[in-house]
């Protein structure tokens, strides 16, 4: 059965999340270290799940759960990463999917960035949420639990052009 993990302390997306996954009759498990308190509505497939504060505790919990018929929504690339090693499927809150094609150059992106704020450098944050971010949310979330609910999570490729 699919499932569907969100990682929450940071995700913009929640209740996108929550309306695609209730219409597919998809449990979702809302991970987070309870420092910010989530509103969740009261649902039977909706489960908060709350672990102890500490560095992946939370990515921890989600990958020790993740099976190849599941998919997570994450803005963490490294934990994006080890779901796409166990086989689920994986996306950011803009909708853009993590795959086996980007992710390598995710991680690489996010060394330096982290590199170069060691330096004092200033690196910008990401560009705010738009409307169209969240309209390819739902579409690629859809799209990824569907596909997900029919087999093994598809290994997704990214168009040509990109998106």
């Amino acid at each position: 059965m699919t499932e569907l993990y969100i990682d929450a302390d940071a995700c913009p997306v929640r209740d996108e999340a929550y309306t695609v996954a209730l219409r597919l009759g998809v449990a979702v498990h809302i991970v987070s270290n309870g420092a910010r308190g989530l509103r969740i509505p009261e649902h039977p497939l909706l489960h908060r799940v709350i672990v102890t504060e500490g560095a992946d505790v939370a990515d921890d919990w989600i990958v020790e759960r993740v099976t190849a018929r599941d998919v997570c929504v994450t803005q963490d690339i490294p934990l994006a990463a080890r779901c796409l090693e166990k086989g689920a499927a994986a996306l950011n809150s803009k909708g853009r999917p993590w795959t086996t094609d980007n992710i390598g150059g995710a991680l690489a992106g996010r060394a330096v960035a982290e590199h170069l704020r060691s330096t004092g450098d200033r690196t910008g944050g990401p560009a705010a949420m738009t409307q169209a971010d969240r309209s390819r949310f739902l579409s690629t979330l859809d799209t990824m639990l569907q596909a997900a609910q029919r087999g093994p999570a598809p290994k997704m490729r990214i168009p040509p052009g990109g998106f």
